[in-house]
């Protein structure tokens, strides 16, 4: 499957991040075995941005790891967007806190949020636990595709 992956970045971050961050949405999809030409957006930025969205879209304004935007229906006429499956947020301070605090590289809790982000945007949620542990265990799954297998997500309140 050919899909694709735009990483942005609103800084200065090292390119291995963001080609960390695109393999782990590219092995997710990939896993997940969405249909060929799906897409996404990556954007690699700042705990005050991420603290702007989450303001903005979920009403709490506290910074938080990830956020995801799934895409909406696409305009009529416009069918080059249906494979477009949304926008994710990373807080690379944040990460880099939550990467710290668990004993791993930065590029490894990317990874992970990267992975999480992508499954909000499939449609997995963890607000109940039989959604959790399904989504947990598409992404322990995915995670040990990428090499990550001992590193877990952060019992976040937060993310989206």
């Amino acid at each position: 499957m050919t899909y694709t992956v735009d990483v942005q970045s609103t800084s200065r971050y090292p390119a291995a991040l963001a080609r960390a961050a695109a393999a782990a949405a590219n092995q997710t999809m990939t896993h997940l075995a969405v249909a060929d030409g799906a897409a996404v957006t990556l954007l690699l930025t700042d705990d005050e941005y991420v603290q702007e969205l989450n303001r903005h879209y979920r009403g709490e304004d506290q910074p938080t790891d990830v956020l995801s935007f799934p895409a909406g229906d696409p305009l009529p006429g416009s069918e080059e967007l249906l494979d477009y499956l949304g926008d994710i947020a990373i807080a690379v301070p944040f990460a880099q806190r939550q990467a710290e605090a668990a004993g791993h590289s930065l590029e490894a809790e990317v990874q992970l949020l990267a992975v999480h982000g992508v499954l909000h945007l499939l449609g997995h949620d963890h607000l109940d636990p039989a959604e959790k542990t399904a989504m947990w265990q598409a992404q322990a799954e995915v995670l040990q595709l990428l090499g990550l297998a001992a590193i877990r997500p952060t019992e976040s309140e937060h993310d989206a």
